[in-house]
């Protein structure tokens, strides 16, 4: 029972943040599963799987009700995602792996550099009006929502579009041949890259990363490393938090969401370099 209650709660916190930063919960789930509780990795992967599914199915359909998340836009990236997830599979001992750790650690260096200098005012926060993008303009990416937090109509443009893509190519590539999840990775292909506000970004991670994370679901399934007993309770919790982060998130302001979200970018990015030059923390 006291198992039961501690992954309820764990599921609450870890959907409230996922939701808010479009990041899944797996970063949350993964190391209490295997810290607190003492749960093998390979279990707590599987668990951290469904957690992300559950996060994305709560969230979303908040944000879809809302007109928050761009679903063109997460549509054509997915299907960079899903390519280069299925060639990164293939790729498997073949890479080097130390090469794409260090490789993808830098970006989400950088990517933390640029929010922090959104964070001073000296990047701007938001692109609005007419974009430019002639990919934009022809597959009609371009998107509005309506921010609560400041009672206004936001219409904003995306850019630089074949560089989202192929950076979501290449997070595809990495999730696939290092097992690592890559919802910071599109979080910040959208703010970095193609200079979309930072809520919607965040609410289309959300619905991307349950469409990866199904297919990776079913192979965890179908190999046992997925503990009902487990997953169970902690999707319970995560639906909850996902729903209830969901709300709280058009409620925030950007500069909030991008502090909380700065210490998790760098920390990732630090230990993917780390990890990548044969040190591990």
């Amino acid at each position: 029972m006291q198992q039961i209650i501690l992954l309820l709660v764990v599921g609450v916190l870890a959907g409230v943040l996922g939701a808010i930063l479009g990041i899944g919960g797996g970063i949350i789930v993964t190391p209490v599963l295997t810290l607190a509780i003492g749960l093998d990795i390979k279990y707590a992967i599987g668990a951290s799987i469904i957690a992300v599914i559950a996060t994305s199915s709560g969230a979303t359909i908040a944000y879809l009700k809302d007109d928050m998340l761009n679903l063109r836009v997460a549509m054509f990236l997915e299907i960079a995602t899903t390519v280069g997830a299925i060639i990164g599979a293939l790729l498997t001992g073949i890479v080097p792996t130390g090469f794409l750790f260090v490789l993808f650690g830098a970006f989400l260096l950088f990517s933390t550099y640029n929010m922090v200098q959104k964070l001073r005012g000296k990047v701007a926060e938001q692109h609005t009006g007419a974009g430019a993008d002639r990919w934009a303009k022809q597959l009609n990416l371009n998107g509005t929502y309506y921010d609560k937090a400041n009672h206004e109509q936001v219409d904003y443009a995306v850019e630089q579009v074949p560089g989202g893509f192929a950076m979501m190519f290449g997070a595809g590539i990495a999730s696939g041949l290092l097992g690592i999840g890559s919802g910071v990775f599109k979080v910040t292909a959208m703010d970095t890259i193609m200079k979309m506000p930072l809520k919607p970004s965040s609410a289309t991670s959300n619905l991307m990363m349950g469409v990866t994370a199904a297919a990776s679901a079913t192979v965890y399934f179908f190999s046992g490393a997925i503990i009902p007993s487990v997953a169970a309770p902690l999707a319970v919790g995560i639906l909850l938090g996902a729903t209830v982060g969901s709300r709280i998130m058009q409620y925030l302001q950007p500069r909030l969401i991008r502090m909380i979200f700065i210490p998790i970018l760098l920390y990732t990015g630090l230990q993917m370099v780390l990890k990548g030059f044969g040190v591990h923390i």
